[in-house]
């Protein structure tokens, strides 16, 4: 920790202490920019040292789109509420682009279907779910939702 303290005084930077820690990789994980990096599964169970969006920055994603189709905005229609549901979803997905994203992708893209369908169903003032009434081809084709991709390379970031 000394070492670290040294080189980022060098640097011109101060250390929070509060924040800072030790961490062993392999043991134990730590979260950075939003990622958590640590020891991740691969599909057969081998264990690597690898980094996926952290926990806390799925859970922030997913007030924001429950703010975005709470009772608050039911007097809106969809195409006003769309852009910017869209626009979250893919600022999102453009910056969580690299790890093990995939299963993170997919509870992501379900919760955003779940609650739009809900909030479609509140504001047509009808009870249910609106899984029949509003089929995921209506939400995608027809109001325009962004399509969280099932895959890691589907994502159009700037160094492609």
């Amino acid at each position: 920790m000394d070492v670290f303290r040294s080189l980022m005084t060098r640097l011109g930077l101060t250390v929070n202490e509060r924040k800072s820690r030790l961490v062993k990789v392999p043991e134990g994980s730590v979260d950075f920019l939003g990622y958590t990096i640590g020891r991740l599964y691969a599909k057969y169970g081998h264990p690597y040292i690898g980094i996926t969006p952290s926990k806390k920055a799925i859970h922030k994603v997913r007030l924001r789109i429950h703010e975005e189709t709470s009772r608050r905005w039911d007097c809106q229609l969809p195409h006003e509420r769309i852009p910017e549901i869209n626009s979250i979803l893919r600022g999102w997905c453009g910056y969580f682009n690299y790890g093990q994203v995939t299963p993170v992708y997919r509870r992501i893209r379900r919760y955003t279907e779940q609650r739009l369908r809900r909030w479609l169903m509140r504001r047509a003032q009808r009870q249910g779910t609106g899984y029949r009434r509003y089929p995921t081809a209506y939400l995608y084709q027809t109001l325009g939702l962004y399509s969280v991709p099932t895959r890691r390379a589907a994502v159009l970031n700037a160094k492609a």
